[in-house]
């Protein structure tokens, strides 16, 4: 990993690897601490002894539907938008932009209301990306899987 983070405007193209999604549209927030994934549903339940969740969401309007499965690594209450608290799965799994990868949190919720599918907060840009809130798409379309 460069110790350098990349410039990144205020919305970029990512990838989510592991979860099977090659390319989503993401609004990158300083103000939110975790990053969020819109799912349209999900279901927890156990295996083993171990939390899991299994969800579907459609990572955009041309592409298929995705269905998954990941371990629950946490369930925490998050502050939304509009000041509401709700407990939230969140997940492990790899962020792939600029061609670097790195393993981030990532809570499931829906986000139908929202502009963009995919908010990526603090906590996963931390010593990687600097955001110019004035500029949009620096790190190129979404690379090839």
């Amino acid at each position: 990993m460069s110790m350098h983070p990349r410039l990144a405007g205020w919305r970029e193209w990512l990838a989510l690897p592991d979860l099977g999604i090659p390319a989503i549209r993401a609004k990158l927030d300083t103000g939110a601490r975790s990053s969020a994934l819109h799912v349209d549903a999900m279901e927890l339940f156990g295996r083993g002894g171990r939390r899991f969740v299994r969800f579907s969401l459609r990572p955009g309007p041309d592409l298929a539907p995705v269905e998954k499965e990941a371990e629950v690594v946490d369930i925490r209450p998050v502050t939304d938008s509009g000041g509401r608290r709700r407990e939230r799965p969140f997940i492990l799994t790899t962020l792939q932009v600029a061609g670097s990868r790195w393993p981030i949190e990532i809570n499931l919720t829906s986000r139908a209301d929202m502009l963009f599918p995919m908010l990526l907060g603090r906590t996963a840009m931390a010593r990687r990306l600097l955001v110019d809130p004035a500029r949009s798409f620096l790190l190129g379309p979404p690379e090839p899987p």
